[in-house]
């Protein structure tokens, strides 16, 4: 049995208007082709679908099945239609993002709920680029868009700058470094780094000051949240270096202090990292734009 979606249809209409006219009326066809339409149906599937001379007409048993099967794939069709056309029109899609750096999620979460109310048909998700390789990632299509500070060249990724930050010192205010105008690599040697669980290449401290210059510190702490590193440093329990953006939120505090990292400071840059031919959909300009904007206030405080 052949059973085509205009044939769903007819059952339907027939059913919801009660007449062979009607029906045909709504579908945009003539009485005699609809006729011959679900003679077609009922030959294909060797059973009666109506109760003859009924007033008005009514669907057999097997009609009733037919306009079950109508019911529900019709509506699933028409949904996935209007899917595709939101895809194709760029309303509509998926923006799964994996993120590099912890500290991320401080201003990442606020450009997302922007996101949300001008993009309600994109599915959005972020998973921490942590525990995988993000950039590989995203060549298979596992995720859309990748924040990290470690742009490469690899074909078919495109690379969009952000912003940049500065890499800051903390320390607590009554800890010997305090003193200083800015720290160096040296000055780490006898502390407890406290850090996000991230591997060494992928943190700031090191990839920018401690490898480069050889300096191992006494010791490295791994904490996941920013107001635990936050609390500990307060302390006196070790040291951290997290980006000028978390650090903007102490000010006023006494028990914390900040310094640059070397004596002109560290400039890095965060970037947005897509796939070349997703990187002119709408949805994925506008959510690149925003981070951006967050990025002005985040530097104004």
């Amino acid at each position: 049995m052949h059973i085509e979606f205009r044939h769903l249809r007819t059952i339907r209409a027939i059913h919801q208007t009660g007449g062979l006219a009607r029906a045909a009326d709504q579908l945009g066809m003539t009485q005699s082709a609809l006729s011959h339409q679900i003679k077609g149906i009922e030959d294909q599937a060797g059973v009666e679908l109506f109760v003859r001379r009924s007033k008005p007409l009514r669907l057999s048993a097997a009609g009733m099945k037919l306009l079950a099967a109508a019911e529900d794939i019709l509506p699933r069709m028409a949904a996935l239609e209007e899917e595709f056309a939101g895809l194709v029109s760029g309303k509509a899609g998926r923006l799964h993002i994996a993120i590099e750096c912890h500290a991320c999620f401080e201003w990442l979460l606020p450009v997302l709920e922007a996101f949300r109310k001008t993009w309600p048909d994109v599915d959005v998700d972020i998973r921490p680029g942590l525990a995988f390789e993000a950039l590989p990632a995203l060549r298979r299509e596992e995720v859309d868009l990748v924040v990290s500070s470690d742009p490469e060249v690899l074909p078919g990724v495109e690379f969009a700058p952000l912003f940049d930050y500065e890499p800051v010192f903390l320390c607590a205010a009554g800890h010997p470094l305090a003193s200083k105008s800015f720290v160096e690599a040296e000055d780490f040697r006898g502390e407890t780094l406290i850090t996000y669980p991230v591997d060494r290449a992928r943190l700031d401290i090191f990839s920018q000051l401690l490898t480069p210059a050889k300096v191992e510190p006494a010791a490295v702490r791994q904490v996941e949240l920013t107001a635990m590193i936050l609390l500990l440093v307060a302390s006196g329990r070790g040291v951290a270096v997290l980006p000028d953006w978390v650090v903007r939120q102490l000010k006023g505090s006494s028990d914390l202090v900040t310094k640059p990292v070397t004596k002109g400071g560290l400039t890095r840059r965060l970037y947005a990292a897509v796939r070349e031919e997703e990187a002119g959909l709408p949805y994925v300009a506008h959510v690149i734009r925003l981070a951006r904007q967050e990025a002005v206030k985040l530097q104004r405080g």
